[in-house]
């Protein structure tokens, strides 16, 4: 277990030379709970160790939309270029990086969400998924197909009024994704862009079953929920954790 309670910088230390992907993100929606660490250690793989705040573990559910996605220098790619995203994720180290570690991603789109799982090993699901702003209200929706089917989520927030802390820099100052290639071993993906800005947000409605479909217990207690209007984004080359 890592504790990470000094302030953490609002900016990326990475300046991605050569990114391999751009996108940009908006309309982000931020909902975190607290989770007993033993919790959540339990299903991440062995090596890579929770990071905590305060002394618990944050599990977060991440609405957003994933816009001009592909490569640099190129136009932003058909069909997939451009869609919602809905994922599960808690913040985690392993050897010297510290990053996202993701639980589920939903999305729309079927051929990424294929490719996602076979290459990367990235758990991306595919079904109905949508998120959509209407002046500062928020509402999401996903029902799953696959894989599996029945699985769903509607969330609304309202947002309003600026927020920043070392608590909210925790949880969305993160450089890069940890994950595992298809041999267990795992992998860093460099993550660079601008500071967020960010605002608070509240939530109006609330049914979801996306979190306890990963294997965790249904959420308790009031979430800490924000909302940002996005970032461009640049991804970097994955490579392998050295440690391992």
């Amino acid at each position: 277990m890592k504790e990470v309670n000094s302030e953490r910088s609002s900016e990326s230390p990475l300046k991605i030379k050569s990114a391999i992907m751009e996108q940009h993100w908006t309309d982000l929606v931020f909902i975190h709970w607290r989770y007993p660490v033993d919790v959540v250690q339990r299903l991440l793989p062995e090596g890579v160790e929770v990071e905590t705040y305060d002394g618990d573990a944050w599990i977060g559910l991440i609405p957003f939309n994933m816009n001009d996605l592909g490569f640099p220098k190129w136009k932003p790619l058909p069909y997939v270029g451009s869609f919602p995203e809905v994922n599960v994720r808690t913040y985690v180290r392993c050897g010297e990086h510290s990053g996202v570690w993701f639980f589920s991603l939903d999305i729309n789109k079927l051929l990424p969400t294929f490719i996602a799982r076979v290459t990367y090993k990235i758990p991306y699901c595919y079904g109905k998924v949508s998120h959509v702003r209407n002046g500062n209200y928020l509402k999401t929706q996903v029902s799953r197909s696959w894989p599996g089917s029945g699985t769903s989520s509607e969330v609304t927030v309202k947002y309003g009024g600026k927020t920043d802390g070392d608590f909210e820099r925790f949880l969305t100052a993160r450089w890069g994704l940890i994950s595992t290639t298809r041999k267990g071993k795992p992998i860093w993906a460099p993550v660079d862009h601008p500071p967020w800005s960010l605002q608070k947000a509240e939530i109006v409605s609330f049914e979801d079953e996306l979190v306890s479909s990963t294997g965790l217990p249904i959420p308790t207690g009031s979430p800490h929920v924000m909302y940002s209007k996005g970032v461009p984004v640049r991804i970097g080359m994955p490579s392998k954790i050295r440690k391992f």
